[in-house]
């Protein structure tokens, strides 16, 4: 038997960063989000050998351990590891033997949420070897508690959700980690516009996120008033940017999130940095009438708007900056779980 899963990476379009605590818990959250033809991949073959082997492929990292009730956490595959000690803990009470390929079409630190979206894959493949009782909500909060509580990872709660769920969500967050995730029906033409206008570039350069993410939680707690400001603001844009899609006024986005750029880099210093602002203001003047960078900052990804047909030389410039413009879809699926016998 073959046990096998695939959970989609996501944009964020406008409210990033809202989704953090304790912003989310005093002030409420929203952002508005799609994903992408890009996933993560998870496959477990159970065997019966008193072994758990774990492969991430794309990472050239493999691991070979004596099948146990905790796996350490200990810096290696600690995703995967995390996953298994809560399954066993929570649902099966008993130590697993099997064989887990991983793979994922970003790089870590990139900004499309890779991390949790491949917590989200390998969740999602023990749910349907196990045959768990999970739905998407449950699923999505175990991926979250297992990052942020069990591995002590620094984040917000945005990724989990858009790798379950899949599509254009408006996302609530509020205090006791409650999240509402609202399915927008978006006209197919809309939608398509939409897909054929966003340009999604790699910059080629990775980045720390948690640091990033530890300076915002750090500003709310001390009631920076610049960096709290700037995510009220966020949170406005998100409203603005569901309304742009849903009536489709798509050339909309681009102002919107171009405005929500200027706001994100008040959040914290180290969001952007020159390398960044350089290519920001290369891409105003090739087309682009917005953007910013994918997730918390830093560097990974960044997410052009540009209207017309202005996308085509926006892609030429952009590919001579030294990163590489990457092709996906917008996709409407989410977490997708199928066996092999």
């Amino acid at each position: 038997m073959i046990v096998r899963s695939k959970a989609p990476l996501r944009i964020g379009l406008a409210g990033g960063g809202t989704d953090v605590s304790p912003f989310s818990d005093i002030y409420g959250g929203a952002i508005l989000n799609v994903t992408i033809s890009l996933y993560a991949y998870a496959t477990i073959h159970p065997t019966d050998d008193g072994k758990i082997t774990i492969n991430a492929i794309d990472r050239n990292e493999k691991i070979v351990l004596g099948s146990a009730d905790i796996l350490p956490i200990d810096g290696n595959l600690d995703l995967a590891k995390g996953v298994y000690n809560r399954i066993v803990r929570d649902f099966v009470k008993e130590k697993l033997s099997f064989e887990m390929s991983t793979y994922v079409d970003a790089p870590p630190g990139s900004g499309l949420g890779s991390s949790s979206t491949l917590v989200v894959a390998i969740l999602g493949a023990f749910v349907e070897w196990l045959k768990l009782p999970l739905g998407e909500y449950d699923i999505a909060h175990l991926a979250y508690k297992i990052e942020r509580e069990d591995l002590k990872m620094a984040g917000g709660k945005q990724d989990q959700y858009a790798a379950t769920f899949g599509g254009v969500n408006y996302m609530e967050f509020y205090n006791d980690n409650k999240v509402i995730v609202n399915p927008l029906r978006v006209k197919s033409e809309y939608l398509r516009e939409l897909e054929h206008n966003l340009v999604l570039y790699y910059t080629q350069t990775s980045r720390l996120s948690s640091e990033i993410i530890q300076e915002q939680s750090n500003n709310v707690i001390n009631k920076n008033e610049k960096s709290i400001d700037a995510m009220l603001q966020l949170k406005q844009q998100s409203v603005l940017m569901k309304e742009a899609v849903l009536k489709g006024n798509i050339d909309d986005v681009g102002k919107i999130l171009h405005e929500g750029w200027q706001h994100k880099k008040l959040m914290v210093d180290k969001i952007s940095n020159d390398n960044i602002d350089s290519i920001y203001k290369i891409a105003i003047e090739n087309g682009a009438t917005g953007g910013k960078i994918s997730g918390a900052g830093g560097g990974g990804f960044m997410v052009f708007y540009a209207p017309y047909i202005y996308k085509y030389n926006l892609i030429k410039t952009l590919n001579k900056l030294g990163g590489k413009v990457i092709d996906y879809n917008i996709t409407n699926e989410g977490l997708t779980t199928w066996t092999i016998n």
